[in-house]
């Protein structure tokens, strides 16, 4: 998919506006920009660098990805999958420059772009036609917002009246020293006499100490889409760091009745040529819909299937997101619990052009202990939406709704969305056992430290909130959470898979405790099949018990194993990057609430392990 300048047009001699097709800057997959270049991120492309545009700026055109109860979910009417590279099809995305401030190797000055009159669609110094180099610093807040690093503000902060930024002499230059490789070396000077080195600039206080608050600047929305009033003090951040960017992304698995190939048909025009039609207008319209698709589903079966979605949209649809006291995983969301209960039920192919298929292995001794029930996913279709992004720190399910940026100037109905199709094992733990194992005192006082630490994050985030909402966390989540690791480090060896292309999906909650593990990527890495046959008895009872004996031991015990705290603001226990942590793509919770004692056990600890509990030796 082209990424192409945020400008799209010129005047012609009668002053209208003409359009103009951009020369594509880059190229990046579409889902990417739902994972990784989405809305208000930024990327490098050749020498500059850019921040990709709003949804405003998408090319106009109709709903292509469907899933009823996401739409309800996130309350909206459809989603649009990232516009094509190429016209008719489409014209890419369009993307501003970002950082605006720039230096020049040569001749050091520091300003913004424009200022060094670049030759027109060159990124070259005017004075000696060197290639700029854009600023590797930038500012940003928890809300969202982005701005250029206050580099006149660095240097003449407490300087009196040599600091006034009219003046014309205030020319500012960058150098590096080169004496050492910290930021203490990179010094910013200003043709008036200060200069200052860039040491301290990404501490905390930084900016509020130069007396710097957040503008509200939203670039990706454009100059005039300033959100004033921010009252957080920004942070300094490198360009390309990961935390410039979090994706807040909801996501659902497509299951009946919406996972039938008749929906597939029929959803493209609900909108225009089913909803609100009086009988003899539905039955007409689902009529002409099926002969041109030829298909042989049966009309009668049409206009259920429209009926049924025509009651839950008057109903209310699903809790619209928003309207959640977002004090839980999302693990124990709604949408999970649907899933849930239709992945224990099964669903059979029955010979149509179904995109959910999940049935019970065949043949075998059933389940290994302390795994109550397992079902195969042939086949699964999983429509993911980038709802919003947040900046500096990781987004959270408690987080205020101010911390989720915008992803567009004006209202929208819709969201920028993918579909991934694949396959995966389902498996739900031994209610008995876990019930009992839950309850040993050990396991409640080492997830009970970990729940304090996680409160305490909480409380942090929500300083100048009134409600803060106690950590949900549970014995049950980090069980399933750490399960789900250890699995799918062993099946990326044994089924050929790497571990990226492969995800989980948590059911956690006081009435639910299962994984699906499954395939997360739309390219060959994500289709190269047998993911599923990992589930057949023979081969999950091997499987199981080598990640099980994977995980006993770690190359950095006995320190992993007998950590009080570990991975980011201590929210681990025994979990290491030697041992059970995995690639941002495949963990849902930032490879944090993890603890491989849970599985395993640990001597030192006093702590059984869920595969060992009740005298069950491994």
């Amino acid at each position: 998919m082209a990424l192409r300048s945020g400008r799209g047009g010129r005047s012609g001699r009668d002053g209208a506006r003409e359009a103009v097709v951009r020369k594509p800057l880059g190229a990046v997959r579409r889902s990417q920009m739902i994972t990784t270049y989405g809305i208000g991120a930024m990327l490098a492309v050749g020498e500059q660098s850019y921040v990709v545009s709003g949804l405003d700026s998408w090319p106009a055109g109709e709903y292509d990805v469907f899933e009823p109860r996401l739409q309800d979910r996130l309350r909206v009417e459809g989603f649009r999958s990232p516009p094509a590279a190429d016209p008719p099809a489409g014209d890419g995305v369009r993307m501003r420059l970002f950082p605006r401030w720039y230096s020049c190797p040569d001749c050091l000055a520091l300003q913004p772009h424009r200022d060094f009159n670049p030759p027109p669609r060159k990124n070259e110094c005017g004075a000696c036609a060197r290639s700029l180099v854009p600023s590797r610093f930038v500012i940003a807040c928890e809300n969202g917002h982005l701005d250029d690093f206050p580099y006149w503000e660095w240097v003449h902060h407490g300087k009196g009246k040599r600091g006034d930024r009219g003046a014309t002499e205030h020319r500012l230059t960058l150098r590096s020293t080169g004496r050492t490789a910290s930021l203490q070396s990179v010094v910013v000077a200003c043709s008036c006499g200060e200069e200052a080195s860039l040491e301290g600039a990404f501490g905390r206080s930084a900016m509020a100490a130069i007396g710097v608050r957040c503008s509200g600047a939203r670039p990706w929305l454009g100059e005039a889409a300033t959100q004033r009033g921010c009252a957080l003090t920004p942070r300094t951040l490198q360009r390309g760091s990961s935390a410039a960017w979090f994706p807040v992304m909801r996501s659902a698995l497509s299951i009946p009745p919406y996972s039938d190939g008749l929906w597939a048909l029929l959803a493209p025009h609900y909108k225009t040529w089913l909803r609100g039609k009086t009988p003899a207008e539905l039955r007409r319209n689902i009529e002409n819909i099926l002969s041109q698709a030829k298909s042989d589903h049966p009309v009668e079966d049409a206009i259920a299937l429209v009926e049924g979605r025509r009651r839950q949209e008057e109903a209310g649809g699903t809790e619209p997101v928003d309207d959640l006291v977002l004090s839980g995983f999302e693990s124990a969301d709604p949408l999970r619990r649907d899933e849930y209960r239709q992945l224990e039920h099964g669903a059979d192919d029955e010979g149509r052009d179904h995109g959910f298929v999940c049935v019970p292995p065949s043949g075998g001794d059933g389940p290994p202990p302390g795994i109550g029930k397992t079902m195969l996913v042939k086949r699964l279709r999983e429509v993911r939406a980038l709802q919003s992004f947040t900046r500096v720190d990781m987004p959270m399910p408690t987080d205020v709704t101010a911390r989720r940026a915008r992803l567009a100037a004006a209202d929208l109905r819709w969201l920028p969305a993918i579909e991934v199709v694949g396959e995966g094992v389902f498996l739900r733990l031994d209610h008995s056992r876990l019930t009992a194992w839950e309850r040993d005192l050990a396991v409640m006082r080492d997830v009970e430290s970990v729940r304090a630490h996680h409160t305490a994050q909480l409380k942090r985030r929500a300083a100048d909130s009134a409600d803060v909402p106690e950590s949900p966390l549970t014995a049950r989540y980090m069980l399933v959470h750490t399960l789900a690791h250890a699995l799918i480090n062993e099946w990326s060896l044994d089924a050929g898979y790497p571990a990226a292309s492969l995800r989980e999906r948590l059911y956690a909650s006081d009435d639910m405790a299962g994984i699906l593990i499954y395939t997360a990527t739309s390219d060959s890495a994500g289709s190269l099949g047998g993911l599923v046959a990992q589930g057949a008895p023979d081969r999950m009872a091997a499987g199981l018990q080598s990640a099980l004996e994977r995980v006993s031991w770690c190359s950095a015990d006995p320190l992993c194993m007998e950590s009080e705290a570990a991975g980011v603001d201590s929210l681990n226990l025994a979990a290491c990057h030697a041992c059970v942590l995995l690639p941002e793509t495949s963990c849902e919770a930032g490879n944090s609430f993890l603890d491989r004692a849970l599985l395993v056990g640990s001597v030192e600890r006093g702590v059984p392990g869920y595969f060992e509990f009740q005298g069950h030796r491994r």
